[in-house]
């Protein structure tokens, strides 16, 4: 039958045959050239996979990379596997072997690190080291000290416990010691009292829960107003919203006073304290008066021994002589605060007034404080004061029969009487602040009234 076409015909259909079938053989099926283009790598996890699925494994058929056309784009290169690296574990912190000692009256740097089992040579290159490191040098009794060591018995670390919420840090580092100042911050919670006077403004007080610190600092955020000594009275009474202050779940301290009312002889004083947009806090009034008066009614807290009296007999000299200002009798050593702030005018010995402070307050108000024992730190010629501020300390210096002091109040020369005397107010919240403040007098008010309203609940439920 190959007889009947020419040899030329032949000849071309064997051609043509080889061409097909290499073409067959060189090009990949359908069904692999889709798997090969919808394979998806994930090089973080070092695998491959068909559509989010694992990839089939390869035929063990080689197949021939396809013949390149003018019109087709270049396959791009399988990209290789890759296998997936495991992070080495961190290595463990070395174990410290920690020595704890109490600060005692008498001991000394030198000795704790002596008791610990460490030179001064050790100590010194700790107190020269970096950051606050030179703050170890500074220690009080009662403060607690660690010293951590490590594996080969060198000092790794140091901490000085100041108190519940302030530590010293030091560690070894490879540049040598540093430290740092670590402060925690406690959890605040409001907690309210209540309290009717019987006796004394410190009895109710303590039988209402209230401490000393805050007994005392509620007498001075009233005491522009009240004079605690003689015009509390019987029936008087008092609420107080203030800070319970937690650290990890457990109460240890009380925070400041976040709002108060003393009613007095029927007069009701509501003093709430308030931060204004710079930061800065005192206590106000409800309509935004400041609690406080330029000046306090009285410098110090103790019984007044002799009064005013521009017609009382000296009791050294034994003559009519005019008393211009008022004495507090009071045990040596006791504090004197500043009446108001201002300019030290004079500080020294002055005559029978034993040793002296004159402050000048604007242009026309001075306020003299006589007898001490010694003057106040810093306190000199020229020196800033402020309302407050310990300027003395009671004594019995100069013409005197004993301890005391001697306050006078002075305006443009003339003698006061500083327990009747108007004093100027204190600068009120600005205008500026009105709007915030108001908001925040609400929140406060209404907080008041829930308080007062549980503490009835729980108090007659206590009588039942």
């Amino acid at each position: 039958m190959l007889k009947m076409f020419p040899k030329t015909h032949l000849t071309i259909a064997a051609a043509a045959t080889v061409v097909v079938t290499a073409a067959i053989l060189m090009s990949p099926s359908a069904d692999v050239e889709a798997k090969r283009m919808s394979y998806a790598l994930d090089l973080e996890q070092g695998t491959v996979s068909d559509n989010g699925q694992p990839a089939k494994a390869a035929s063990a058929q080689p197949q021939s990379a396809p013949q390149a056309t003018p019109d087709a784009e270049p396959a791009a290169p399988a990209a290789p596997q890759q296998a997936k690296i495991e992070e080495p574990a961190a290595p463990a912190a070395p174990e410290l072997d920690w020595q704890t000692f109490e600060i005692k009256s008498g001991d000394t740097l030198s000795s704790l690190f002596k008791d610990a089992g460490f030179n001064d040579g050790i100590m010194l290159s700790v107190i020269h080291g970096d950051g606050e490191a030179d703050k170890l040098q500074r220690l009080y009794a009662g403060e607690t000290i660690r010293f951590a060591t490590g594996a080969a018995g060198e000092l790794a670390a140091i901490e000085l416990q100041r108190s519940l919420l302030e530590s010293l840090k030091i560690e070894k580092t490879d540049e040598g010691f540093t430290g740092e100042t670590v402060v925690r911050e406690p959890e605040a919670r409001p907690a309210f009292a209540s309290g009717t006077i019987d006796g004394s403004l410190y009895y109710a007080a303590r039988e209402a829960g209230l401490n000393d610190r805050l007994t005392m600092e509620l007498a001075g955020i009233f005491g522009w107003a009240i004079d605690f000594v003689y015009d509390v009275r019987k029936g008087d009474q008092f609420e107080v919203v203030y800070e319970e202050l937690y650290l990890d779940g457990e109460k240890f301290d009380t925070g400041r006073i976040l709002s108060a009312r003393f009613v007095n002889r029927g007069d009701d004083n509501i003093a709430l304290l308030y931060t204004d947009s710079n930061g800065d806090s005192d206590y106000y009034t409800p309509d935004g008066k400041s609690m406080r008066k330029a000046f306090l009614r009285t410098p110090i807290n103790a019984r007044v021994s002799s009064p005013f009296n521009l017609q009382r007999r000296h009791p050294v000299l034994d003559v009519v002589r005019p008393h211009e200002g008022t004495d507090y009798g009071a045990p040596t050593g006791t504090p004197i605060k500043a009446a108001g702030s201002g300019r030290v005018r004079f500080a020294g010995w002055k005559g029978g007034y034993g040793r002296t402070v004159i402050l000048q307050h604007g242009d026309n108000i001075t306020t003299l404080y006589a007898h001490m024992s010694r003057l106040g730190k810093g306190i000199k010629n020229g020196t800033r004061v402020k309302q407050g501020e310990t300027i003395g300390y009671v004594g019995s210096s100069g013409m005197v029969t004993g301890p005391h002091l001697h306050y006078e109040f002075r305006v443009n020369g003339t003698p006061r009487n500083s327990r009747t005397v108007k004093l100027p107010d204190a600068k009120p919240v600005p205008s500026s602040e009105m709007a915030r403040f108001k908001r925040y007098t609400e929140q406060r008010m209404a907080q008041f009234d829930v308080y007062r309203e549980n503490f009835q609940q729980l108090a007659l439920a206590s009588e039942e």
